[in-house]
């Protein structure tokens, strides 16, 4: 099984953020865009794997498997409800690997079905980012998920600030996710250092 690219897996919103944040270090990000016009999606795609290929960032893609495939990202995350209607054969056929999201037991046997390259857990702490139907995992759940998936990469996501994810990696994670605590800060490149010295260290 690959290892994941780097213990710190910042989420973000928009093109720019993959160049500064792989600009301070992160090697390991999640492009997840909401709401575009096909042509804006893809040319902010596109930005963004420029940016990925520039810093030499492994650059996953939220949702958007067909357009992965087009333009040759390296990992496509999906949720529950994108494996009803991803094409999973043609996602492997294409050499993309695959992240899938997991909240309970039922959905995590469902992601392994699939054959994934990883696996995240969430949220780990309670999270103000958007309406959750499951309430939070903890990190103990995190130590249940590493028994269950043996030496499957997983990622810890949800409610995780600095000061948590170490924590987060004793428990079992591989790599630990956040949105907010990257990107909503106030020095968004000092918390990249911040956190890589956090659970590197």
């Amino acid at each position: 099984m690959t290892a994941l690219p780097q213990k710190i897996y910042p989420v973000v919103d928009g093109a720019t953020w993959v160049d500064r944040l792989g600009g301070a270090g992160a090697r390991f990000i999640q492009l997840r865009l909401k709401d575009m016009e096909e042509d804006a999606l893809r040319a902010e795609i596109r930005q963004g794997h420029a940016y990925a290929k520039q810093h030499g960032v492994c650059l996953v893609l939220n949702d958007y498997w067909q357009i992965a495939l087009d333009e040759g990202i390296d990992y496509i995350h999906l949720g529950q409800e994108d494996l009803d209607t991803a094409d999973l054969a043609a996602i492997r056929k294409g050499g993309i690997r695959l992240g899938i999201s997991t909240h309970c037991h039922e959905e995590l046997d469902r992601a392994l079905s699939c054959n994934p390259d990883y696996v995240a857990l969430g949220p780990i702490w309670e999270t103000k980012l958007k309406k959750m139907a499951f309430g939070p995992q903890g990190p103990l759940k995190l130590t249940e998920w590493r028994k269950l998936i043996g030496n499957l990469p997983l990622v810890a996501i949800g409610g995780i600030t600095l000061e948590r994810a170490w924590a987060c990696i004793e428990a079992g994670a591989d790599s630990v996710s956040a949105v907010s605590a990257f990107i909503r800060q106030p020095d968004p490149e000092g918390q990249v250092k911040a956190w890589l010295a956090a659970v590197e260290g």
